[in-house]
Formats: structure tokens, sequence, C-alpha cells
């Protein structure tokens, strides 16, 4: 500290503190970004364990698509869907397994939406989080983990349900692929908790969104079934990509190669390309959920 005369004539004096303003880093470490997403996933995590019922909603539906709409069509021709000649239960469960998928990661902005009703979301923003995106990572990563262990439910049961083996190695491709439509599907609900008012609202998106999503897809039926502007709607539809790669494995039990899986009057896709548009998406989806949550905390 400085002691300073405060003038000539006078003998009174005052101390002048001598400091300086640290302005704290933006480089985060490892370690803190994983304390709070582990705090914010143990939250999220107890919320599941005290009521599992959601956990249990979301693998019973999906099973009981595979097991109603399978034995509706049993009987259908096997030359009736396009390039794969195949059952209908082995061509419908590529889908119910993306469609798992969708369902869970939907979900995943409710856990925003009741703690800004109940005011729990303005105590986490004042809680000493240091990396604002451990809050989207945490949300991701929770979603990502109870949905992988519904889809390895959903695939075990179509397994046997559908007599068809699938190879080990083939399953990390169909992991991967889920995480992919997990990922942008879990950015999206994330932005419209952010952006709707309630859960009322949330919740009658998500009922009217459902259902459009997986008819406009090739979940249920090919390409080839469809009119020109359902077939124009089901190409945009993120999750007709990531159906027919696990179809494609399900079916043949072969390796990514150059093999077209979605014929079009205007285009022809494989599978690293089918991949690429994935990716691409998730990006794109990533970034908009990035911006929404940098105007949420500011």
């Amino acid at each position: 500290m400085k002691i300073t005369k405060l003038n000539k004539l006078s003998k009174i004096y005052y101390i002048k503190p001598n400091y300086h303003i640290e302005k704290l880093s933006n480089i985060f470490t490892i370690y803190e970004i994983r304390q709070e997403t582990e705090g914010l996933i143990k939250r999220l995590y107890i919320q599941l364990y005290r009521k599992p019922i959601h956990m249990m909603a979301s693998i019973i539906q999906p099973l009981i698509w595979l097991i109603l709409f399978g034995a509706l069509f049993n009987n259908a021709p096997i030359n009736l869907f396009g390039q794969y000649e195949i059952k209908y239960p082995v061509f419908l469960s590529s889908g119910i397994i993306i469609f798992t998928s969708f369902t869970s990661a939907i979900n995943t902005g409710l856990p925003i939406i009741f703690d800004r009703e109940f005011g729990f979301f303005n105590r986490i923003l004042i809680s000493p989080i240091i990396y604002k995106n451990s809050l989207l990572f945490s949300l991701i990563l929770y979603t990502w983990l109870t949905s992988i262990l519904q889809v390895f439910i959903i695939t075990i049961f179509s397994i046997y349900i559908i007599k068809n083996i699938i190879l080990i190695n083939y399953i990390y491709i169909i992991i991967f692929t889920s995480t992919l439509i997990i990922i942008q599907i879990a950015s999206i609900s994330i932005s419209l908790a952010f952006i709707l008012p309630g859960h009322i609202e949330f919740l009658a998106f998500t009922l009217i969104i459902n259902l459009p999503t997986l008819f406009s897809s090739t979940a249920l039926a090919p390409l080839s079934f469809m009119p020109h502007w359902l077939q124009l709607l089901t190409c945009i539809n993120p999750l007709t990509y990531a159906i027919e790669i696990i179809r494609y494995i399900y079916t043949y039990n072969n390796s990514i190669d150059k093999s077209y899986i979605i014929h079009t009057n205007w285009f022809n896709i494989n599978i690293l390309e089918t991949i690429i548009i994935l990716i691409t998406m998730n990006f794109i989806s990533l970034m908009i959920i990035k911006k929404v949550l940098k105007y949420k905390y500011n």
C-alpha cells in the first residue's frame, strides 16, 4: 500500500491500496470440465432412479411397434421392398432401432423445461459453473448413455424375434449411426427447451412431430412406395439416412463399401456419403444450440 499526503498544507494522510484486477483465463482444464459434467449427469441419473417409468416406456413402445407391425405385414412378399428381398420384420427392425434413438433424444430438453418452471435452472446458472457448455455436454452424454442402452435392448429383442444374426463387428456401426442421430435430435430438443415457454408446449410439439417424422422416413416403407412429394420430405429427414445404413448392414452383414443404399429420381447415395451427410447435420445442429445457449446465458 502507498501512504499519500492529501495536500501540502494539511498533515492528514490517507491510505491508497495498490491493487490490480486479474482476469480469469479462458482456458479451462479437462478436470474442471469433467467435474462439472459429472455433477450435472449425477443429478439427472438421480431423477431417472426416482422415476424409472420413463425409461421403461421408452423401451416398451418400440417393442410394441416391432411386434405388432412385424406381425401385421409378416406375410408380405419378400420382393416387395425394393432392393431388399427380405421379410417385413427384418425390414422393420432397423427402422425401430433408429426410432428408439429418436424418441429418447427428442425428450432431452424436458429436464431443462422443468428446471425452468420450478426455479432450479436459475440456481444452476448462479452456481460456480466455469465452463458454460458443461450443461450441454451433460445432457447429451446422459441421453446418449440411456439411448444406447435402449438401442442395445431393442437390437437383442429384434435379433431374437426375426432370427437374424448380426456380426459383433457391425454392432459398432449400429452404435455409431445411432449416436449421430442422438446428438443431432438432442441438440434440437435442448434448443426447443430454451425457446418454448413451458413443458405443455414442449410436449405438444414432440407429440405433433413424433409420428410425422416416423412416417416421413423409410422406417416403415421403402422410398419406392412413396409419392414424389413424400420422397422429397423423406430425403430431408435425417432418420432416413441412419435407417438405410443399419438396414444394409442388417440385411447383408457387409462392411462399409461403395454400394448405393438410397435410390431416388434425384440422386443415389452410398454409405460413406450418407455418413458425411449425418455428420454435417450434426455440426449444424450443434452450432445452433451453441448460439442459443450463448444467448440465454448472456
